[in-house]
């Protein structure tokens, strides 16, 4: 089965550790409004139009620790994974680190495109994304392309930039 990309949108795949605000920023940038929301058990999907040619479609995937197993069956057709941080919790950076590792040795994420979404950066006394760069060791990715980028779900700030930089990773790969 051959990728049909003109014909549908890309896949982007968004996931991280529970509580980094991952439904929060989905719902954000498809609503434009703050949305309550719940633990996500399973998985969010919706299209996300860019500009008037390009789309995505992201899938917000639960971060809890019994459901990261799951993930890797949301790769088959990743053209970006975005792998969001709670950059007010400095605490929980190396699961993250850990986790994120881990799902990049999957095969089916090989050669795809990495943006980091240090979140939150509305809260006080956040990390930077130099910090969180280090702490994730982002300079270890030499076989993909990646950034970090800060962004406030909440706020709505950095979203939109962060997801025409995906597109324009998507067009490099």
């Amino acid at each position: 089965m051959g990728h049909t990309q003109s014909a549908t949108s890309p896949q982007v795949v968004l996931i991280g550790l529970d509580s980094a605000g991952k439904s929060t920023l989905l719902a954000r940038l498809l609503t434009g409004q703050v949305v309550d929301t719940s633990p996500t058990i399973g998985f969010n999907v919706g299209s996300l139009d860019l500009d008037k040619k390009t789309s995505l479609t992201v899938w917000d995937v639960g971060g809890q620790k019994s459901m990261r197993a799951n993930w890797r069956y949301h790769l088959d057709d990743c053209r970006a994974l975005v792998f969001v941080v709670d950059s007010s919790d400095p605490a929980r950076l190396p699961e993250a680190q850990k986790v994120l590792k881990k799902i990049l040795s999957e095969e089916k994420l090989r050669g795809v495109p990495l943006m980091v979404l240090a979140n939150k950066k509305d809260l006080a006394h956040c990390m930077t994304i130099r910090e969180i760069s280090t702490q994730l060791d982002l300079p270890s990715q030499e076989d993909r392309l990646w950034e970090i980028q800060a962004c406030s779900a909440l706020k709505g700030l950095g979203l939109l930039q962060a997801f025409m930089s995906i597109s324009r990773l998507i067009k490099k790969t």
